[in-house]
């Protein structure tokens, strides 16, 4: 088996005297889709931000792609293949689709905002935001502010600016929070498909959705990690049932 991509031994996180990752061993595996689930308070958004570099451990390692990134700077972080989608959208509401995503595929060409006008012209670039437009089925809306897009499109055209780094794995926080039906089944698919060959870690609170969309599923309380397992396996351990999913996860 070749080495994971991502390894974590003995993480842990306190502020002052609350220890909040209390010495979490995982490995992710090149270009499987895995979930983190947990009650809230679990500590899933703490070890999003330790492994994004917006948190720096307490102790432990953080390897990714053979890097010790365990207090790197986020933006180093990102350089190395890994990029983060937050709970809230981040994105320019008062530019348009296209432009955003212009931005985002901007800056790994260590272009700066202050080239806008002679970049626009840059035909690589004008291909690769195509490109990222076609694979989240924004093309037509392009022009569109983006702060008028529906919320789906919106976390759509966030999935684009994420993947205009072109990394290797992604981190998705909540991309269903606040969806309608409809609108998560949608994102689900979309999520399927442009993370095809990428490792993704993704936090969801839909369990439909963990269960449908994850190739192994890793249940975090209290921060530890008490089981990793496939979608079935986690459905039917009595630790999880017990400490989290409960009749929810049987159903």
């Amino acid at each position: 088996m070749s080495e994971p991509i991502l390894s974590i031994r003995g993480l842990r996180k306190s502020f002052g005297s609350t220890e909040i990752m209390r010495g979490v061993d995982l490995d992710l595996r090149h270009a499987e889709r895995h979930a983190l689930i947990g009650p809230n308070g679990a500590g899933k958004s703490t070890l999003f931000h330790l492994l994004s570099g917006h948190l720096a451990p307490s102790a432990g390692e953080i390897r990714f792609d053979g890097h010790d990134i365990g207090g790197r700077s986020p933006q180093a972080i990102n350089r190395l293949g890994l990029a983060r989608s937050f709970q809230i959208t981040n994105i320019f509401p008062k530019l348009s689709v296209f432009e955003n995503i212009r931005l985002a595929v901007m800056r790994p060409h260590g272009v700066q905002y202050t080239f806008w006008k002679v970049m626009a012209r840059d035909q690589a670039i004008r291909r690769e935001t195509q490109r990222l437009l076609e694979l989240v089925r924004l093309t037509a809306r392009a022009s569109t502010l983006a702060g008028e897009m529906a919320y789906s499109e919106q976390r759509s055209l966030e999935i684009a600016m994420t993947l205009a780094c072109d990394p290797k794995l992604i981190l998705l926080d909540e991309p269903m929070a606040g969806m309608a039906t409809e609108e998560t089944h949608y994102t689900a698919q979309l999520i399927r498909e442009v993370t095809q060959g990428r490792t993704l870690v993704i936090v969801e609170h839909d369990m439909d959705v963990v269960f449908s969309l994850s190739d192994r599923i890793s249940v975090l309380v209290y921060g530890q990690v008490i089981a990793t397992g496939t979608p079935e396996e986690i459905r039917n351990d009595p630790r999880v049932k017990e400490a989290y999913l409960g009749e929810e996860v049987s159903a």
